[in-house]
């Protein structure tokens, strides 16, 4: 007779190793969290472009009272920046945070009347070479109004940083469309079809503890989602040259990201499954979830593009902040203490959504 007790723990794995097999064998499983992203980072990694706003900082102590800085408050393509100092610009630019820096002065020598210096980054080339077309055409019409066609002079110079492209933007916002598809649909549909199958009220007649069940399958989950987000991050980085500053341990410090935002969302799945009466009810309340995220989170356009009633709401989502904190980490180069105003957020978003997990959340 073996008298050894009992092993959650060796239970717990079992449960894993199983959930992992049967979510490689789902289609739509591999189809959200590798094939719609992927897909996704293959179309902007080969279009490339860039945005239709470039922003433009006004320098500390520059004129603002002058037809140059009038022009620009004017022009759809420019948003000017004016409440950043000298220290807060210089790593702004170097980064391709913003696209250039603009110090409009009063000519001491009289002519031409106002001497406007520029300074572009290297880190924003596709946005700059939008900027100095902008400023030229600009300048040539202030200039030819007047008689005298010297209001307004341009020196420019460049700042060296890295260069931000689409797929820095793009591919952060992917991981967070596939780690929120994987947490709300997976989790809601397999808690659901265990209850509904009477799997779990099987489970219930042997020892194992129902922590083991959920650890089970959030082991699987987790597992199947960190190495699609490696697989998307290789991809994006060998192929489009993602940028990852500090190499591995960028992705390191992304992996970690993932797996806090992944926890989140698979608590979104347990509210879903709780509350779905029928399996064909999980997709609608689900959607209700997941496409205000995925369309106002910052996953395929910035939130600065969005009109200013509806970026209140688009920083509420726990999204936006699982996506500011990838593209930080990956092209900015920050540590997670770096990060740690979105990790609050985000834990905030977790323990408010396990409050109500834990009330709706049905075994039988």
């Amino acid at each position: 007779m073996n008298n050894k007790p009992y092993s959650n723990t060796k239970a717990t794995l079992a449960l894993a190793k199983a959930s992992f097999r049967s979510i490689m064998r789902s289609p739509s499983a591999v189809v959200f969290t590798l094939a719609f992203p992927l897909i996704f980072i293959l179309v902007f990694g080969f279009l490339g472009g860039g945005g239709v706003k470039v922003d433009l900082a006004i320098a500390p102590g520059s004129d603002l009272q002058n037809p140059i800085i009038k022009a620009l408050e004017q022009n759809s393509v420019v948003r000017l920046i004016k409440d950043k100092d000298t220290a807060e610009l210089k790593p702004l630019l170097e980064k391709g945070n913003i696209d250039a820096v603009i110090n409009v002065q009063k000519n001491a020598a009289g002519t031409p009347a106002y001497l406007a210096n520029i300074q572009y980054t290297s880190a924003s080339i596709d946005k700059g070479n939008i900027l100095r077309s902008v400023l030229n055409n600009m300048l040539y019409i202030i200039n030819t109004k007047d008689v005298k066609p010297s209001i307004a002079q341009l020196n420019e110079s460049t700042v060296h940083g890295r260069i931000y492209r689409t797929i820095d933007f793009i591919l952060p916002g992917q991981l967070g469309f596939s780690l929120l598809s994987t947490g709300v649909f997976g989790t809601a549909f397999v808690f659901f079809s265990l209850r509904q199958n009477l799997v779990i009220k099987r489970f219930f007649a042997t020892p194992v503890s129902r922590s083991s069940i959920i650890f089970g399958e959030g082991i699987a989950r987790i597992g199947f989602a960190l190495l699609g987000a490696v697989f998307i991050i290789t991809i994006g980085h060998f192929f489009f040259h993602f940028t990852l500053i500090h190499g591995v341990v960028t992705v390191l410090n992304m992996l970690v990201l993932a797996l806090m935002g992944l926890i989140v969302f698979m608590g979104f799945g347990f509210i879903v499954s709780g509350m779905a009466k029928s399996e064909s009810t999980i997709p609608p309340i689900s959607n209700i979830i997941t496409l205000p995220q995925f369309l106002l989170s910052g996953t395929f356009f910035s939130i600065d593009a969005f009109p200013t009633w509806l970026q209140p709401i688009s920083r509420a989502l726990p999204l936006t902040y699982l996506n500011d904190a990838m593209r930080k980490v990956a092209f900015e180069g920050a540590g997670l203490w770096d990060v740690k105003h979105q990790i609050l957020i985000m834990v905030i978003w977790g323990i408010g959504i396990y409050a109500v997990a834990v009330r709706v959340f049905k075994w039988e």
